[in-house]
């Protein structure tokens, strides 16, 4: 009753803790197991990922939770949503890839990286490749003002064409600095044009250049490596071009300058590519080449739930 008083409990509250813990000691307090409500779905998460496996039902090219709930017929699509969410599953997320099929993959990629990391020294290391077909989009936009006051930059589906330009890009890899020409076409009298002015760039100096292997990169005969024996190509394995830098900076430029813009002609394109690039120049930095660590496709629960 003293202690029910103090700690403004019932006296029944009390009398069942002393109890317990004068049978079972510490492990008397503890919480006993309670049965609560029996499991509604049973294995639903295993039927749930056993059914993603499979092809869809015929006429729909992916799941989606309803089909899956309907597919499945005791199982509600709140519940299929919920172990999705559980699994971090996104159905309407597609990823793709590109395997490399070079069987001279390894000996290529490490030459390549180790250009990167250990470049040959008082050489330069340029990635080089072209961005063909940009086109010259004139499309209305700019800052539409709401009903409610709110202003929002919005861009016109409606667009004309007028024409396209292409672009011969080199990547200085140590110092982030970027070389660029305009074409009309990306053929290899066009592709040796560009070299020869990168070459010119840098007189007396040892050169190595990451380039595809689309065809107008690889010489049909060897008489121009033979006019210009410190240059050296390397290039990258088949399906592999994301080894290439360059690509990553064609990706900047493509956010930066490109993305939402609009042009009246291939000109004006040209125009604001020279621009952004000379801004981009001057605070140029060269890209940090890193390994990020792979994560497999599937989920080690998901593993687990099909073994068992």
């Amino acid at each position: 009753m003293a202690i029910a008083g103090k700690f403004g409990e019932r006296p029944s509250t009390v009398s069942k803790w002393r109890l317990r813990f004068s049978l079972l000691g510490l492990v008397g307090l503890q919480d006993a197991p309670r049965p609560g409500a029996k499991p509604q779905y049973g294995d639903a998460a295993k039927r749930i990922l056993e059914t993603l496996d499979q092809p869809p039902p015929k006429g729909y090219a992916r799941w989606n939770g309803r089909l899956v709930a309907e597919v499945l017929g005791d199982v509600s699509k709140h519940e299929v949503w919920r172990v999705l969410r559980e699994y971090k599953i996104q159905l309407q997320r597609t990823r793709s890839w590109c395997i490399s099929t070079d069987p001279e993959f390894a000996r290529k990629a490490a030459d390549i990286v180790a250009l990167y990391l250990h470049p040959p020294e008082n050489a330069v290391v340029i990635s080089v490749d072209e961005k063909p077909s940009i086109q010259a989009l004139e499309r209305a936009q700019g800052y539409l003002r709401l009903s409610n006051g709110a202003a929002v930059r919005g861009v016109n589906h409606e667009y004309k064409r007028h024409g396209t330009t292409t672009l011969f890009g080199a990547l200085n890899v140590l110092t982030g600095t970027v070389y660029a020409a305009h074409t009309q076409r990306r053929r290899r009298r066009e592709f040796l044009a560009f070299m020869n002015e990168v070459v010119d760039l840098y007189p007396d100096q040892e050169i190595h250049v990451v380039l595809d292997n689309l065809s107008t990169h690889k010489p049909k005969h060897d008489r121009w490596i033979k006019q210009h024996p410190n240059v050296h190509l390397h290039f990258t394995p088949t399906h592999a071009s994301w080894l290439n830098q360059i690509e990553c900076w064609f990706s900047i430029l493509g956010r930066g300058a490109l993305e939402g813009a609009s042009f009246t002609s291939p000109t004006e394109t040209r125009r604001a590519i020279d621009v952004f690039i000379r801004n981009y120049n001057e605070t140029a930095e060269p890209f940090e080449w890193t390994k990020t660590e792979v994560h497999p496709v599937t989920p080690k629960k998901y593993i687990s739930y099909l073994r068992n």
